[in-house]
């Protein structure tokens, strides 16, 4: 950004993205950074240094990636974010008045998680029994890749199950619900103990690590996203690793598998929590009647029902979809016993009417927990 401008704008820090183009007064015009992602997607976030007590307008020049609640903005270099709505939005810019002392704020597409945000977890559940945090793998660009194994850990447990999340690194909101899922177990809860007492999670919370720092969109990746690389010979560190440790660690135990995501921008279809369903009809059977436990046990803000969930054949859940490879639900669902595999889609910003916020993500992660624990017999 020009000196004279008395403001900066960048994307230099932990899941940063945007391309400025120019300003002009208080018109700011930028647009996403696709980098090596095929066609369009809308995942940006920007920090603006400086501007304190001016009005500024936001120009997105390539596409509308404003979502259904408007841009999120955080104060507080992104620990905390809050969704400004949309009475600022006009088309694909948004106006934003600086307080007195907004020094630094940043706005998003959505509410990022990074490293940061599990390290944050992690600590503050130092020393809990049922936690371990061990390495999975040393990503392409040689960051180290987390795992962690939650739950019964002391000897055998009944069932294991998998979580798998950012596969697509810009789809951070579910990352909020694994975390939810997570401190339900680690809980003084009945779900909590009974989960601890017989089930091993297993889980790889950024399965595009270098995306997810980065900032990149991820899906659509070129020549294939991490989301596809189940099949044949990985591309990634992340997907590779899983494929060679699940096989070993389930012993026959694993029953359930979950990938988390989040679906496209906006459309009726993208406002709801679904189950993506599966082509095999025994797994979809299973899908349907986890479905239909997690919409009785449910009791967070965030509100599943079994009629949102696309079954294998509608809409986007297409074998051509699936042209470039194989995805993790997919490729569990071929595991020796395991009963329930499939990706789960929880929105950005709006759930049949709910926010979709840091808070409300996390206890739809409590309702998971409930749900797992209840199908699994609990």
């Amino acid at each position: 950004m020009p000196e004279e401008a008395g403001f900066s704008i960048d994307c230099a820090f932990p899941g940063g993205n945007i391309v400025l183009e120019r300003s002009e007064g208080a018109d700011v015009f930028v647009h996403q950074d696709l980098r090596d992602t095929a066609g369009d997607w809308f995942y940006w976030c920007f920090r603006v240094r400086g501007a304190q007590g001016r009005t500024l307008r936001f120009h997105f020049t390539k596409s509308n990636v404003i979502g259904v609640r408007g841009p999120a903005v955080s104060l507080d270099a992104g620990h905390s974010w809050q969704w400004l709505g949309t009475d600022g939005v006009d088309g694909q810019s948004f106006t934003y008045a600086f307080g007195a002392d907004a020094e630094n704020v940043r706005f998003s597409f959505g509410m990022p998680y990074q490293e940061s945000n599990l390290r944050a977890f992690t600590q503050r559940h130092r020393g809990a029994a049922g936690l371990i945090v061990e390495p999975h793998c040393t990503s392409r660009k040689g960051r180290q890749v987390e795992r962690l194994r939650a739950g019964c850990l002391d000897r055998a447990p009944a069932h294991r199950v998998l979580l798998g999340c950012r596969h697509h690194c810009c789809e951070m909101m579910a990352s909020y619900a694994v975390e939810g899922i997570m401190e339900q177990v680690l809980s003084d809860t009945p779900e909590g103990n009974w989960l601890r007492e017989y089930v091993e999670f297993l889980v790889l919370p950024f399965a595009d690590k270098d995306g997810v720092e980065d900032g990149d969109q991820g899906k659509n990746r070129e020549p294939r996203d991490h989301g596809r690389d189940y099949a044949g010979t990985s591309l990634y560190p992340e997907t590779g690793a899983l494929r060679d440790y699940v096989p070993v660690w389930s012993e026959d135990r694993l029953r359930a598998a979950l990938d988390l995501h989040c679906p496209a921008i906006r459309g009726p279809h993208n406002e709801v929590i679904y189950l993506v369903g599966s082509q095999e009809q025994i797994v979809w059977r299973e899908q349907s009647r986890f479905s239909q436990i997690l919409e009785a046990v449910q009791q967070g803000p965030l509100r599943h029902s079994a009629k949102d969930n696309l079954p294998f054949g509608q809409a986007w859940n297409k074998a051509k979809n699936y042209s470039k490879g194989k995805g993790m639900k997919s490729w569990a669902q071929e595991l020796p016993g395991v009963k329930l595999a499939s990706g789960i889609e929880l929105p950005y910003a709006n759930a049949a009417g709910g926010e979709v916020n840091q808070e409300t993500a996390r206890l739809f992660g409590h309702d998971l927990a409930r749900a797992l624990r209840a199908y699994l017999g609990g």
